[in-house]
């Protein structure tokens, strides 16, 4: 089964807004015939190893980890406006990864 993962703004969304948002484009994904990869991780904030400037930068890491696995990114509306969801829209180009689009 193809695999796909979900790119999308998570900054002044609360936890409710987030997975509605995922919930939506799950269902997309799921009816084009893609198995949707988990990409909420956990919260690294009381990592003492990690200044906490960069945890966005762990997420981002990890969220490329698991992009390694797909064969599409679905990005949500408004991913062009966080830094996170370019920089993944960059790393699907680069390697050739299908990128898919929200319709709004």
């Amino acid at each position: 089964m193809k695999k796909a993962m979900i790119s999308q703004p998570m900054g002044g969304l609360t936890k409710t807004e987030l997975l509605e948002i995922r919930d939506k484009a799950k269902a997309v994904l799921e009816e084009q015939g893609y198995e949707v990869l988990d990409t909420v991780f956990e919260s690294f904030d009381s990592c003492d190893l990690i200044d906490l400037e960069h945890i966005a930068l762990l997420h981002l890491g990890k969220s490329l980890e698991a992009m390694a696995l797909c064969d599409a990114v679905y990005f949500c509306d408004g991913w062009q406006d966080k830094r996170g969801c370019r920089l993944e829209h960059q790393a699907a180009s680069a390697y050739g990864i299908k990128a898919l689009y929200e319709k709004a």
